[in-house]
C-alpha cells in the first residue's frame, strides 16, 4: 500500500513519473531533472520537486535526480515492491480481460482468483486461472487471506456484491461497475469510471478540434 504520509495528489502522479523514468532508463539515461519531468507531464517543476521530495530522494544541482534511485523510491512509496493479491468478481468481458492482463505485476498486484455465478462459466480457464463459483468466495478469502477485490459485475449486481465482499472480510474494493457503491468507512474503495474517462476524452477532443479550426480561420484571415 502507498505510504500514508504522501499526499494523495502526489500518489496519483507517481505512476506517470515512474513510466517516464523507466522509459529514460531503458534509453540508457542515468539522471533526470525536475524540469524534464515537468515538461513531459505538463506540470510545474516546483510541483515535481515537491512530489519527489516526499519520497526522500533529493536532486543534485546541475545533475538532477538519479533515475535508479527514483524508481526504487517511488516503487516503495506506492507499495509496489511488495506483491498484493486480489480476486475478481465477474467473469464477463471486462472481468475476463482484467484477469488475463499480465501487466498488474508491474504495479505489485497479482490476480489470484476469479469468481462468477453463471454455471456455464464455472470451471473455464482464463489464462492460469479457473473461474470459481461465487458461493465459495467466503471460504477462499478465509483460506487465502485476500483483502482486495475487483468488482466487474453489471451495475444492478454491484451493491449486493460489495455487501457480500465486506461480510467476507474484504478491506479494499476496486470498483469497475458503473455504479456508486456504499461501503463501511473502514473499507477503502476506488471506482474506475470508464464513462467519465471517455467524457473527458470526448470534450478535450472537441476542444482541440475547435482550437485548430479557430487557428485555421485566423491564418486564412491574412
Amino acid at each position: 500500500m502507498a505510504d500514508s504520509r504522501i499526499p494523495l495528489p502526489s500518489v496519483r502522479r507517481f505512476p506517470s513519473y515512474l513510466r517516464i523514468l523507466l522509459q529514460r532508463k531503458e534509453a540508457g539515461e542515468r539522471n533526470i531533472s525536475a524540469t524534464q519531468l515537468a515538461e513531459e507531464l505538463g506540470l510545474t517543476s516546483i510541483q515535481v520537486r515537491k512530489d519527489l521530495a516526499s519520497t526522500g530522494i533529493e536532486g543534485k544541482p546541475k545533475i538532477g535526480f538519479s533515475i535508479d534511485e527514483l524508481v526504487v523510491a517511488i516503487t516503495h512509496s506506492l507499495g509496489w515492491d511488495n506483491l498484493t493479491e486480489a480476486l475478481i468478481i465477474g467473469a464477463g468481458n471486462l472481468g475476463s480481460a482484467l484477469a488475463a492482463y499480465d501487466g498488474f505485476s508491474a504495479y505489485g498486484l497479482k490476480i489470484v482468483a476469479i469468481f462468477d455465478k453463471d454455471p456455464s462459466k464455472i470451471g473455464k480457464k482464463i489464462g492460469e486461472l479457473t473461474i470459481l463459483p461465487v458461493d465459495t468466495i467466503n471460504q477462499y478469502i478465509k483460506d487465502n487471506r485476500v483483502t482486495i477485490a475487483v468488482i466487474a459485475v453489471p451495475a444492478n449486481q454491484a451493491q449486493a456484491t460489495a455487501d457480500m465482499l465486506v461480510k467476507c472480510g474484504i478491506r479494499g474494493i476496486w470498483n469497475f461497475a458503473p455504479k456508486n457503491l456504499k461501503v463501511p468507512e473502514y473499507v477503502v474503495m476506488q471506482r474506475t469510471d470508464l464513462a467519465a474517462s471517455f467524457a473527458v476524452l470526448s470534450v478535450m477532443l472537441r476542444r482541440k478540434y475547435r482550437e485548430e479550426t479557430d487557428q485555421e480561420d485566423d491564418d486564412n484571415a491574412y
